[in-house]
């Protein structure tokens, strides 16, 4: 696990400047995913005034910024000091933390939410989760995004390695199955609520054809199916 921490963190040093380039937020298309995931975050994790939200795994705060709109008291949490120095300078109100996943700095029942957007297949997933289970109080979210490993092309960047490095992936990371992660989050004690394959919008489809795509994306989202081969999964979970 040390090994995948340490990767972690230089490969936070890495793309600090280029980020938004490598997670695909920062063209037309990918400003638009990234809104659309910030409002799952939202509604899904019933974010709000007077409720308490961990974001695990911020980056540069692209997601901070927008969750803090829902009024709720934000803690953001990443690993890399490099890319929370940049976040500082992006959203200004949430209390920013260098931390790790694996052990989080918090007591137990300490949140409403735990929310966060491809960050869970950079880490030792059970005992991410693990970890965020705990610091939920009874009756807490858990919203994540995390990419779908039957998507073609997140299949073949995860799991060739020249494919990965050339895309700017870190040595370690992987995507999820609907299935083994249903049985993987209820191990742990969580009550799945809805794991969704989603999104078909490309980060590099042309501003004009954005509107379109999209649409068409979302009627395909509504087939079985087909919906499976989306390229994200939106992953809701509860604390009894």
């Amino acid at each position: 696990m040390m090994n995948r921490i340490s990767h972690e963190i230089e490969h936070g040093k890495k793309i600090v400047d280029d980020a938004e380039f490598y997670w695909g937020w920062g063209t037309p298309a990918g400003k638009e995913r990234l809104r659309r995931r910030a409002d799952m975050l939202i509604e899904y994790g019933e974010l709000e005034e007077g409720k308490t939200v961990l974001e695990l795994g911020c980056g540069k705060g692209l997601y901070t910024k927008e969750l803090i709109k829902s009024g709720a008291t934000l803690a953001a949490i990443d690993i890399s000091w490099d890319l929370l120095k940049a976040a500082e300078e992006i959203a200004e109100k949430p209390d920013y933390l260098v931390g790790d996943g694996h052990g989080l700095p918090f007591a137990d029942n300490t949140f409403d939410s735990v929310v966060g957007v491809s960050v869970l297949h950079h880490l030792e997933v059970f005992e991410v989760i693990s970890e965020s289970a705990r610091v939920l109080k009874p009756g807490g979210k858990f919203v994540f995004s995390e990419p779908n490993m039957l998507n073609p092309q997140i299949a073949l960047q995860k799991n060739i390695p020249f494919i990965k490095k050339l895309l700017g992936d870190s040595p370690d990371e992987t995507a999820f199955l609907k299935g083994p992660l249903r049985i993987l989050l209820e191990s742990i004690g969580l009550e799945v609520m809805d794991i969704t394959p989603f999104d078909f919008l490309h980060p590099w489809v042309p501003k004009p054809l954005i509107g379109f795509v999209d649409k068409t994306g979302r009627l395909i989202e509504r087939i079985p199916a087909l919906r499976e081969i989306a390229g994200s999964l939106i992953i809701v979970a509860r604390k009894p």
